[in-house]
């Protein structure tokens, strides 16, 4: 198969090239083309890599009915409809990390320029002038910083600080005290915080709770002297109350590298302050970090392609991407025995309940939503992934849980699904053997031993003699070639048997219907687990 990616901005060609030469992929460059050449790419594009020039719409996503990733070459994903990708099952991407020491730097640098007021006087220098009076700055050794936000960035930049000798202070809810601790940042809350620090520097997402976090009441508690340094996201920021706090001098200055709106328009007031660094968005732009980006990006859009690998997935529900590589061959399982569940399936799924027997605490979920997401895509009626699979089945009425449990006898890891019908209970069973998909070792109370590949044939029939050498003689009289047979039959003779036989090819032409007259045939149900 051949995938199709799409790059709708510039991205550096050390990351491509992980792309170009990949056989399986195919790659559209259209940084700078119409709007209306992306879209006519991404009616056939499998993924979507972008920068903050293209917003992702869900008008956009609507029209590329084969989407699969959506990646941003950046850290922040507030360009793309994040909750509309979910739905459709699609995984949004990005690249935490690689941008980490380039924006972190520029931090510091925008902090520097203020506090030493390096662009005044440079710019007085030019038109000839020296006035050295006028442009007295002050270190930053001793003051305090403040950092709201200490994820990656805003932890780098708390390291930086302390070389500089500044005591640091942060606000994060949702840092762990160890992990402060390791940073050796004060936590206080974010009143406290912007009443103390002579800096105060931004290193949030831009989410609904942050959106103007720092707002005409949060400015007037920072000091008259203080700076107010944002490289993250200018939703984060009340421009105007921003504007009017360094106007009527409630605050030392402040410098921005992002804006609500964005490019800056030509008459926006925060161009005329005076006491304003503004930069274009460009905290990221170093060559060393947007190589890093390109390549890191790629390589997971790649990953993710080839191998089903969401490692850099941020709406993947509560999974890890280290979970999922470590757990894939009972992902993989799980899928294709939800598949062959729905399969064998009496009527609408009510509920299912999947058992991992195994030695990994962190198995049982993932495994869950393997299993959805290979039971909705059997139904055929939307594009299901691991980021959707839990939404659509509980906007369907699928209860679902899941339990760890013993493994099947004999085997190291095994999964094990029930699933409820209107029609009546089905409960399937698999096992990791160690060739990379394991087997089918359960159908309801029958034991069994088949690949679950290709197409795979589940029949119910009398525990009589003939009946395989009549089910053998119609397939083969159909032209249908048998890749596995193995019949099941319980413990106790003449209650029932059942035959699990891989084929190479569907059944068409009412071969299907002809087994389920075959004499002693109770019921013929037919599975497809994709190859």
């Amino acid at each position: 198969m051949t995938y199709r990616v799409v790059v709708a901005d510039p991205v550096a060609e050390a990351g491509l090239k992980q792309l170009t030469q990949s056989p399986e992929i195919e790659v559209a460059a259209l940084a700078g083309k119409p709007r209306a050449e992306l879209e006519r790419a991404l009616a056939e594009a499998h993924a979507l890599i972008v920068r903050s020039e293209t917003r992702v719409t869900p008008e956009l996503m609507n029209g590329a009915p084969n989407l699969r990733v959506i990646a941003r070459a950046g850290v922040g994903v507030d360009n793309i409809d994040v909750p509309a990708a979910t739905k459709r099952g699609i995984a949004v991407m990005n690249a935490p990390g690689a941008n980490t020491v380039s924006a972190a730097e520029h931090a510091l640098a925008l902090l520097l320029a203020l506090a030493r007021r390096i662009p005044w006087a440079a710019e007085a220098m030019r038109r000839g002038e020296w006035d050295r009076k006028r442009f007295q700055g002050s270190e930053l050794r001793g003051k305090t910083l403040g950092i709201v936000g200490l994820g990656r960035i805003g932890g780098h930049v708390a390291h930086l600080a302390r070389a500089f000798g500044m005591h640091v202070l942060g606000h994060d809810p949702y840092l762990a005290p160890d992990r402060a601790a390791e940073l050796d940042v004060k936590l206080v809350t974010l009143e406290d915080l912007l009443r103390q620090a002579d800096v105060v520097t931004l290193h949030l997402a831009a989410t609904e709770q942050t959106n103007r976090l720092i707002n005409a009441d949060r400015l007037k508690l920072m000091k008259p002297t203080a700076l107010l340094v944002n490289t993250a996201r200018g939703e984060l920021v009340d421009e105007v109350a921003l504007a009017a706090a360094l106007e009527g001098k409630q605050l030392g200055g402040a410098a921005m590298d992002v804006f609500t709106v964005e490019p800056l328009p030509a008459d926006s007031p925060l161009r005329k302050l005076e006491r304003a660094i503004l930069t274009p968005h460009v905290a990221a732009s170093t060559a060393e970090a947007q190589e890093r980006v390109s390549i890191e990006t790629c390589a997971a859009v790649r990953d993710a392609l080839l191998k089903g690998d969401l490692s850099f997935a941020i709406n993947v529900p509560g999974i890890s991407g280290e979970t999922l590589r470590r757990l894939g061959p009972a992902l993989d399982l799980a899928r294709r025995l939800g598949r062959l569940a729905l399969a064998l399936a009496q009527g609408p799924v009510t509920a299912i309940e999947v058992a991992y027997g195994g030695d990994d605490d962190a198995a049982p979920r993932p495994v869950l939503v393997a299993a959805l997401e290979g039971l909705l895509s059997a139904m055929g009626l939307e594009q299901v992934s691991v980021v959707n699979a839990m939404l659509i089945a509980e906007e369907r009425g699928i209860r679902h849980s899941r339990k760890m449990a013993a493994p099947e006898r004999g085997f190291e890891t095994t999964v094990g699904l029930t699933v409820d019908t209107a029609g009546g209970r089905v409960r399937v069973a698999g096992a990791s053997v160690g060739d990379g998909r394991g087997r089918v070792i359960r159908i309801d109370d029958y034991h069994v031993d088949i690949a679950p590949e290709g197409w795979m044939l589940v029949i119910r029939n009398r525990d009589v003699p003939g009946v395989i050498g009549n089910v053998g003689t119609l397939l083969g009289g159909a032209g249908i070639n048998i890749g596995s047979y193995h019949q099941a039959r319980l413990a106790v003779t003449g209650q029932g048997a059942l035959a699990a036989i891989t084929v190479d090819q569907p059944l068409r032409d009412g071969v299907l219907g002809a087994l389920g007259r075959v004499p002693d045939v109770v019921q013929v149900r037919m599975a497809y687990f994709g190859d």
